[in-house]
């Protein structure tokens, strides 16, 4: 189990900040933001930061992503919080947007109560109405960073994009396919899968 008491407090002072990045939005921070949250001039001297925490194995990096900084394991002392549902903020079912907005509610869904590796979003655009998903809607997604043919993701693409579609894997590309018959599929190289709905809730009508 990884160990903050063996971090400097600088490091620790970042691994908070990614991880409430993580935690409040849906993914983490980029070099440039953890720079400018800490003044440091040098992307190097963030990387400095990001390997130490890397060795002590507290988080992994994708090189190829921006934004694709993601937490290992939590120590005991970074506890998640109790019962329902975090919204994260909110998600994109027509065009893309570009982040996540930051939300501290926490949604009182009784059938989805305590459970931690869930978050909701709320849905704006009508790209899934087809598959009964509405502007205005709150779906429930379930953390994974792998989907199958068919399922429904929230995704980031490596433009820094997020959005709600069907996910299929093609030969040499990604699909992302809206549940509007008037609205075409987006095509992206690749994708940064944020998890799998598992469920909606209705807006009052």
């Amino acid at each position: 189990m990884a160990d903050l008491d063996s971090l400097t407090t600088r490091q620790r002072e970042i691994y908070n900040f990614i991880r409430d990045k993580i935690h409040g939005r849906g993914y983490g921070p980029t070099v440039r933001e953890i720079g400018e949250a800490f003044d440091i001039k040098s992307p190097n001297g963030v990387m400095c930061h990001l390997k130490a925490l890397q060795k002590k194995g507290l988080i992994s990096r994708e090189p190829n992503m921006s934004r694709a900084i993601q937490l290992l394991q939590e120590p005991p002392t970074a506890s998640k919080g109790g019962g329902g549902i975090r919204l994260l903020g909110r998600i994109a079912a027509g065009a893309p947007i570009e982040a996540i907005e930051q939300a501290d509610e926490v949604l009182d869904f009784d059938d989805w109560e305590g459970d931690d590796d869930k978050f909701a979003l709320r849905v704006s655009g009508d790209s899934m109405i087809e598959k009964h998903i509405d502007d205005g809607d709150f779906v429930i997604i379930k953390r994974a960073e792998t989907a199958q043919n068919g399922d429904i993701v929230a995704v980031r693409d490596e433009d820094g994009e997020a959005t709600l579609k069907i996910y299929y894997k093609e030969k040499n590309r990604i699909r992302l396919q809206p549940a509007n018959r008037s609205m075409e599929p987006i095509f992206r190289t690749n994708v940064n899968i944020l998890g799998v709905l598992v469920g909606v809730v209705r807006k009052c009508r």
